[in-house]
């Protein structure tokens, strides 16, 4: 330390503003004064941690929310036991045996549509190698071929843009043995290499070492070996880790992430015992309850989904995901004045995007508040892009098939048609405009164009199988009305068109 009345040192002082902007956040300022001390001095352990710490605190993500499964995870996954799972043990099954269907669409990748879009909701969880590759590849649907792609093109780029000069460590030339036994550099190491490297398999090698340095007592490590064991599609061995840890220490994040693995695993029975239990040693967790409500929404049990979403809001009332879900649930119970609220209140709380006005119009004009459907539509075009605009002009049809204007509802979904020319729905009910106004072959070639684009729609082969029908090819209507059943075993219509059609096959 520098002596009254004399100046102060210089390296003190730049160490203290560099912890200074570290804890007020300034990275960047804080990683180029510890170059510069770097600079003075290579060893300076304290500067080269800290610099550490602030180009990992510049990219770290909360990778809970971050995991997206990708088309070779999910299709390609040896780690299932059951291959023909019970009614209602199954994410994989959930979708098409649920009887939800009948009241809540489905997204075009097959998924019945959530309050919020997130990692998971967008995937086909069910379903064979070449319909995942089918599914249309837009920014509503399009998955990553595997989970690890799209962060890390993200993340290193992001570095490279961090260091022009080169990379701040060469990590193949550390000794991750001898890191692994300091204490005060493993751990920011670890999340240097994970987070701002991207080098799941350098971060597993020294978790493995700090591991055996701390002989196994440290539940931390543990938690951040099965963690690089998830990433690499190693679950049964993250299962393991998971397990330790909990044994050794309850910790949040370690609950968490046993119940992702048992999603995985696709045994999301288990994952619930898991948040039950963790639930009894934290009772009012939020994160707990917001993940055994996303279970139960993907085993279509709306019921307790909304339960779980409702004790989520009594403790955190600004939970948006808990808003949003509790509004959709309410709206396709025929409820759109109570959905209403909720949109509104997500409105007051500062969201202010296409997807929210375009509910907020759809709300007031199944309540009767007319005066307010057509601002709020305009609303959502003007905030619209691209992969959303073409749902705002669908729903737009919608109100002009309620008020009987054919003419404008078929040029809303002309307009949506030519902004995503794969939009199934949209299709499908051009087809049926079309066929009301008596242009059968019109109406039968929008069918065919939806069937090849949405095949998940069971609408739309029960209107094909409808116009074979009514055209007198028997044959090709029960195929196709077979194919609306495989969808929708439900579907009360169906069945009916495929009754007559074995009746009348009988007298033959």
């Amino acid at each position: 330390m520098s002596t009254p009345g004399s100046a102060p040192t210089a390296t003190v002082d730049s160490m203290f503003y560099a912890v200074d902007h570290f804890h007020k956040r300034n990275f960047e300022k804080c990683a180029a004064i510890c170059t510069e001390l770097l600079a003075k001095n290579p060893y300076d352990k304290a500067a080269w941690t800290l610099k550490m710490r602030s180009l990992t605190s510049q990219l770290s993500v909360d990778d809970l929310e971050a995991e997206e499964e990708g088309i070779a995870d999910s299709v390609l996954d040896t780690n299932t036991i059951a291959t023909a799972a019970r009614p209602g043990t199954s994410l994989k099954t959930a979708a098409v045996t649920a009887p939800a269907l009948t009241s809540r669409p489905r997204t075009e990748s097959g998924r019945p549509v959530s309050g919020v879009v997130r990692p998971g909701t967008l995937a086909s969880r069910g379903g064979t190698l070449e319909q995942s590759l089918k599914t249309p590849r837009t920014a509503k649907s399009a998955r990553p071929l595997t989970s690890q792609a799209a962060r890390t093109i993200r993340l290193g780029t992001a570095s490279m843009l961090s260091q022009p000069d080169g990379p701040f460590i060469q990590v193949s030339r550390l000794n991750l043995a001898k890191y692994a036994r300091d204490k005060t550099v493993a751990k920011y190491l670890f999340e240097y290499l994970y987070h701002h490297e991207n080098d799941v398999a350098s971060a597993m090698d020294l978790a493995v070492e700090s591991t055996k340095a701390c002989e196994f007592r440290d539940w931390w490590w543990k938690v951040q070996l099965g963690k690089c064991y998830f990433s690499l599609g190693l679950i049964r061995e993250a299962q393991q880790q998971f397990n330790s840890a909990l044994n050794q220490f309850t910790d949040i994040e370690a609950f968490i992430r046993m119940i992702r693995v048992y999603i995985r695993l696709d045994q999301p029975i288990r994952a619930i015992d898991i948040g039950r239990n963790a639930l009894d040693c934290y009772p009012n967790e939020v994160t707990i309850m917001t993940e055994m409500a996303r279970i139960f929404e993907g085993l279509n049990n709306m019921p307790m989904s909304v339960k779980y979403y409702k004790l989520i809001l009594k403790r955190d009332a600004t939970c948006m995901e808990a808003i949003a879900c509790i509004g959709v649930n309410h709206f396709y119970n025929d409820q759109p004045e109570v959905a209403l609220l909720f949109y509104r209140r997500l409105l007051q709380m500062g969201l202010y995007n296409a997807e929210l006005f375009n509910n907020l119009a759809l709300c007031c004009f199944y309540s009767q508040q007319y005066d307010m459907v057509v601002t709020c539509f305009e609303r959502a075009l003007s905030l619209a892009l691209n992969e959303n605009a073409a749902d705002v002009w669908y729903n737009i049809s919608h109100v002009a098939i309620g008020i009987s204007d054919t003419r404008l509802a078929i040029q809303c979904l002309h307009l949506a048609l030519s902004i995503d020319s794969s939009h199934g729905l949209s299709q499908n009910n051009l087809a049926v405009l079309e066929a009301r106004e008596g242009h059968i072959e019109r109406a039968s070639t929008y069918l065919q164009a939806a069937a090849a684009s949405s095949p998940y729609l069971y609408e739309t082969h029960y209107n094909q199988a409808v116009i074979s029908n009514l055209a007198g090819d028997l044959q090709e209507s029960y195929n196709i009305v077979k194919k609306s059943l495989d969808l929708h075993p439900g579907h009360s219509y169906s069945w009916d068109i495929l009754r007559k059609l074995e009746q009348y096959f009988s007298y033959l």
